[in-house]
């Protein structure tokens, strides 16, 4: 739990929300209502070279911005990649999940506890002396599987599977290789390279010359959104801490598909795939989408920086560019105000604001980072219009909705949200 709270990246699975008693911990997690990728597999038997290639670079995508953080999944399957939808895959969006194994690492030292599925384990793992590297051969004996519909190592039970994985060779000489590309079989080679130490790194996979030729670059005119993203980043940089943690929360509670632009948008302004835009980043996608780079993108950029770290999270790039009339819509910011208002009291005072934004809760994990006892004064003093020392839903929506002043102008077609007035009982 502690590290899935840590996680943010459009293809790992986000964990909202945990609940405990004597017995049980409780995981509220991202709906994901594809299924896993695994009865995919099995309803299909095989995929095509361009359907398993969305597939792998999705997956090396969120391995990568994993091994960025010095974490390792250990135990990546098929039955732990989750589909957004039932769309077909590949309109669809791969989310990693089940971080029962994972653990964090320091680069250069190794783990000792085996741990894996007995077909995707990778053979260093079964020695009791490997490193983030074993994921990479994961995903390639995954790769193996979407090509082929079988295994690259087998037996006749768990014992014969282990010692094929130690020690068996790869091959392509069963016929359905036969019209599997050169590209692919290349590729496969350095993801179950048997030495850990001449694998390849999964931000080295992602350029692998497979990926790059079955994947089609999407050619659409990103301009028209990028524009708006630049009118939203300025106008995020001007909000209170306090509605900049609820666009947070906001974000994070839209489906994958009410934020399809936006999630395309980041993606490919992203270009060394760690999971986070820099500001050169930023500054490049926009340029490349011939929109004006504002002057001042540096300030904007530590202002919407809100947890510090010196690059834009996929959170943070969501809640600072979703279009107005997502945020301002009743019902959205009600969710909100419900998160904030954890007592159920239809309020939330300044010691209430001060443990959501200052304590450690759902708040501040999303935010990833902890306000002070002044800042949380001066949000108050902002929000409560009527001075009673406490922010109920008419301020808070009445804050949700004030714009500064140069915002007035006509914004891109909004993502639909159904909008309700919503009522307590």
């Amino acid at each position: 739990m502690a590290i899935m709270k840590l996680l943010d990246h459009p293809n790992i699975v986000r964990l909202h929300e945990t609940f405990d008693d004597e017995r049980n911990v409780y995981l509220v997690l991202e709906l994901c209502s594809g299924g896993e990728l695994f009865d995919r597999i099995v309803a299909d038997g095989k995929f095509t070279e361009q359907v398993a290639a969305y597939c792998v670079q999705q997956m090396l995508r969120a391995l990568n911005y994993l091994h960025i953080n010095c974490i390792m999944h250990c135990d990546l399957k098929p039955e732990n990649w989750l589909l957004a939808d039932t769309e077909p895959i590949q309109k669809s969006h791969l989310k990693m999940a089940d971080f029962g194994l994972s653990k964090r690492f320091t680069p250069g030292e190794f783990a000792t506890t085996k741990a894996g599925a007995p077909y995707y384990v990778a053979p260093e793992v079964l020695a009791g002396h490997y490193n983030e590297l074993c994921d990479v051969w994961s995903i390639g004996v995954i790769m193996y599987i979407l090509l082929s519909g079988t295994p690259p190592f087998s037996g006749s039970d768990t014992m014969a599977v282990l010692e094929s994985v130690k020690r068996a060779e790869l091959s392509f000489d069963k016929k359905e290789w036969k019209l599997i590309s050169r590209e692919a079989k290349d590729m496969l080679k350095v993801l179950l390279t048997r030495d850990p130490a001449l694998r390849v790194t999964a931000e080295a996979a992602l350029k692998e010359e497979w990926l790059t030729k079955q994947i089609d670059v999407p050619h659409t005119d990103m301009s028209h959104a990028s524009q708006v993203v630049v009118q939203n980043l300025k106008s995020f940089a001007v909000m209170n801490k306090l509605k900049k943690a609820a666009l947070n929360i906001i974000a994070t509670q839209l489906t994958d598909d009410a934020i399809k632009e936006l999630k395309e948008l980041f993606i490919a302004m992203d270009d060394n795939n760690d999971g986070t835009l820099s500001v050169a980043e930023l500054k490049d996608g926009l340029v490349k989408a011939g929109v004006a780079v504002p002057p001042d993108l540096y300030a904007m950029m530590d202002r919407i920086d809100t947890d510090g770290s010196g690059v834009i999270d996929y959170t943070e790039f969501m809640a600072a560019t979703l279009d107005k009339r997502q945020f301002v819509a009743e019902e959205a910011c009600w969710r909100a105000f419900k998160t904030f208002d954890q007592d159920g009291s239809g309020h939330i005072d300044k010691e209430e604001l001060m443990k959501l934004l200052g304590g450690d809760n759902q708040v501040s994990d999303v935010m990833q980072i902890k306000y002070t006892k002044q800042e949380v004064d001066a949000i108050m003093k902002e929000v409560d219009l009527n001075g009673d020392g406490k922010i109920d839903f008419d301020e808070f929506l009445t804050m949700m909705r004030r714009m500064p002043k140069d915002n007035n102008k006509k914004s891109a077609p909004s993502i639909g949200i159904a909008v309700k007035r919503p009522r307590t009982t």
